[in-house]
C-alpha cells in the first residue's frame, strides 16, 4: 500500500524536505518529498513511513514511542538536506502544531524560490536550500529586509553567511 501525507514537503522523520535541493532538481533525480508525486520511484521502501503507516500515523512525533532508536544520531549526519535541526524541528511541529508549523514552512518555502529565481548564480541552490533551512525565520527575513533587486547574488550569499556566523551555524552540510 502506497503511502499518504496532507503536507509532503515535511518528511515523517522531520526532515524539510521543501527545502533540498533536490525538491528543486529538474530530471529524473528530482524528489517530490516525503511521500509526494512519484517518491516510491524516487527511493528505496522508507522504514520510518511503513512504521507510520503501520501505526496510523502521519509523523513520528505523533508516536508514544517517540522518539525511537531510528533517530540515534539522526542530527549528526546529512544527505542531500541537512538533518542538524531534524530533532528539533519535529519538537517544534509538536509544541505549534502541524498546520502552523505548515505556515512557517511555507514562508520559508517561498523565500527558497525568490532566492533561487532571483539570485542563484547556478552555484548557490545547496547554500540557499542549507541557510534557509537553518536559519530561523525572522533571520532569513531580516536579510531579505536588507537586499534588492539590484543585489547580485555573491552579497546575498555574504549575508546569508553572516547571519549564519552570528547565529553559529554552519552552512555546510556534513556526509
Amino acid at each position: 500500500m502506497k503511502y499518504k501525507t496532507r503536507y509532503p514537503l515535511f518528511s515523517a522523520c522531520g526532515l524539510n524536505c521543501g527545502l533540498c535541493p533536490r525538491y528543486y532538481t529538474d530530471g529524473s533525480s528530482r524528489c517530490h518529498g516525503c511521500a509526494g508525486e512519484g517518491f516510491d520511484s524516487v527511493h528505496p521502501p522508507c522504514g520510518v513511513l511503513s512504521c507510520c503507516q503501520r501505526n496510523g500515523i502521519e509523523y513520528c512525533f505523533e508516536c508514544d514511542g517517540y522518539p525511537c532508536k531510528k533517530y540515534d544520531g539522526a542530527d549528526l549526519r546529512d544527505s542531500f538536506i541537512t538533518h542538524k535541526n531534524q530533532l528539533a524541528d519535529m519538537k517544534k511541529a509538536k509544541q505549534i502544531g502541524i498546520a502552523a508549523y505548515k505556515a512557517e514552512l511555507d514562508e520559508k518555502a517561498g523565500i527558497l524560490k525568490l532566492l533561487l529565481k532571483s539570485y542563484d548564480n547556478g552555484r548557490s541552490k545547496s547554500f540557499y536550500c542549507l541557510a534557509v533551512n537553518l536559519l530561523d525565520l525572522q533571520d532569513i527575513k531580516s536579510v531579505m529586509e536588507r537586499i534588492g533587486r539590484e543585489t547580485e547574488a555573491k552579497e546575498v550569499v555574504r549575508l546569508l553567511g553572516e547571519t549564519a556566523a552570528q547565529k553559529n551555524i554552519s552552512l555546510k552540510l556534513r556526509k
